[in-house]
């Protein structure tokens, strides 16, 4: 007679989206091995990935692409769009910079390193995000963290491509674009109030426009996001 245990033990459905078949076979034969996963595989472009989405529902999406490039990116966001309460783990080689920050604006939930840890370490991996937790090592975390504490900067150039603002006017002209007030900015960059108008003054005077709306639909037109280091917030 099956324990209470056993009849309400559900194992997660994991789907492996995997470029290279034979990497593939290994790693399901590996997961079906585990008793509480039930696993599915499929290749890791979207028409093959949408086909298995809509015929199961899935608790996790492991997937493991030929490269972790734009089209990656887009492969993940098609994900998401089809099953957004899914969570995905980037399976990788090796990961940058542009990497782990480039899956995490595209909703993975999780980026593992096959290369670095071992099986039950991805079997960790798949029952923290099918709970809901994020999955990224040490050195991810703080990547991320940095740039979620970076002010944002916009490099504002002429039409001969010259740039026109200092890295303080810039990053003004940054939050200005995302809609801030004159208080927000300031307290973004600790700054008085005062102060931030002078900046706008300066700015209007360089880029020739009158206000702020013309401003935002200038630096549209004429700026590119790039990284910023803190500038200090001294007095204009």
């Amino acid at each position: 007679m099956r324990s209470t245990s056993d009849t309400l033990f559900q194992p997660i459905s994991v789907l492996v989206a995997d470029s290279s078949q034979l990497q593939s076979q290994l790693l399901v034969g590996a997961l079906r091995r585990r008793p509480e996963f039930k696993v599915s595989a499929c290749e890791a472009e979207a028409a093959s990935l949408v086909h298995e989405l809509h015929k199961t529902p899935f608790s996790v999406c492991l997937l493991n692409p030929t490269q972790c490039d734009d089209m990656c990116f887009t492969l993940i966001r098609r994900i998401r769009a089809e099953a957004p309460h899914m969570p995905v783990v980037l399976l990788i080689e090796s990961y940058d910079h542009e990497l782990v920050i480039g899956a995490v604006r595209s909703g993975v939930r999780g980026i593992f390193c096959l290369d670095e840890s071992p099986l039950r370490s991805l079997c960790k991996c798949i029952h923290s995000v099918a709970r809901g937790e994020p999955w990224f090592s040490h050195q991810q975390v703080l990547e991320l963290l940095d740039v979620v504490s970076q002010v944002p900067s916009l490099r504002v150039v002429n039409d001969r491509g010259r740039t026109l603002l200092t890295p303080r006017e810039e990053q003004v002209v940054a939050l200005v674009a995302e809609g801030m007030s004159n208080r927000d900015v300031s307290r973004e960059l600790s700054l008085s109030e005062h102060t931030i108008k002078k900046y706008l003054f300066r700015i209007f005077d360089k880029v020739g426009v009158s206000n702020r709306v013309e401003l935002v639909l200038y630096a549209v037109n004429h700026s590119e996001t790039r990284t910023a280091e803190w500038v200090p917030g001294i007095p204009a």
